[in-house]
């Protein structure tokens, strides 16, 4: 049993994005019909999948190292639809090498060591004319040493900027969006202990849900924001 996995049963992204949300990102990013949309650390591609049933016409990859949720992926495509269109790749996301004209990279610049690299590689795969979402978290106020998060909002858009991009789209999670996903995150695992009292694994899952929980309340809330940058490549810059 993956406790990780356990805690991801619940969430519809994983990231507190609310429905609403997403769809106005969604609608952001403008695909043109045979356009391709990558999603980068795709997890199990929910945006992906949620551009994919706005826009017919466009395509998919969604590239992950974790097999697990890539089926996850996989099956809700099959489940609605989609699989004709969408292909889920067991891959590094720093190492895919295509174009596409909508590029997702939310919650994974750590693939490429951080927002820097992630927004010059994202630069790079985005195809005249097309769009990128970049969801990256951002310092609102004093975080614990281990988390290693040195940007302020207004110094995250300034280097999207420095490294070729304009800013169509800006917003970020609210209180609500982020107490449902902290909330659906443990109440997955609360749930499991509910249901296997005699679990050898018990013990590991409820310390690893208290030092959860107790670590955003008490430490990260209000502290740790997240934002959606919904980007263009600057007028007159090349890759």
């Amino acid at each position: 049993m993956d406790p990780i996995a356990l805690a991801h049963a619940d969430l519809d992204f994983n990231a507190p994005l609310s429905t609403a949300r997403a769809a106005e990102l969604v609608a952001s990013l403008e695909p043109a019909p045979g356009a391709e949309a990558v999603d980068l650390g795709c997890g199990w591609g929910e945006l992906l999948l949620q551009l994919l049933a706005a826009y017919p016409r466009v395509r998919g990859v969604g590239v992950d190292l974790d097999a697990a949720e890539l089926d996850r992926g996989r099956r809700n495509a099959e489940a609605r639809g989609l699989a004709d269109r969408v292909r889920f790749v067991m891959a590094d996301a720093a190492r895919w090498s295509g174009a596409a004209e909508a590029v997702i990279a939310v919650g994974s610049s750590h693939a490429w060591d951080g927002a820097d690299r992630a927004l010059s590689a994202l630069r790079g795969l985005l195809r005249p004319g097309g769009r990128v979402l970049f969801g990256e978290g951002f310092r609102e106020g004093p975080l614990p040493q281990h988390f290693d998060v040195p940007l302020s909002l207004a110094e995250l858009v300034e280097l999207a900027e420095r490294r070729g991009f304009r800013v169509l789209k800006l917003s970020t999670a609210n209180s609500d969006e982020w107490d449902d996903f902290e909330s659906r995150w443990c109440g997955a695992l609360e749930k499991w202990l509910l249901a296997n009292p005699d679990a050898p694994e018990r013990c590991e899952v409820r310390e690893l849900v208290d030092e959860h929980r107790s670590t955003w309340l008490r430490e990260v809330r209000g502290a740790l924001g997240f934002a959606y940058l919904v980007l263009a490549r600057e007028s007159g810059s090349s890759a």
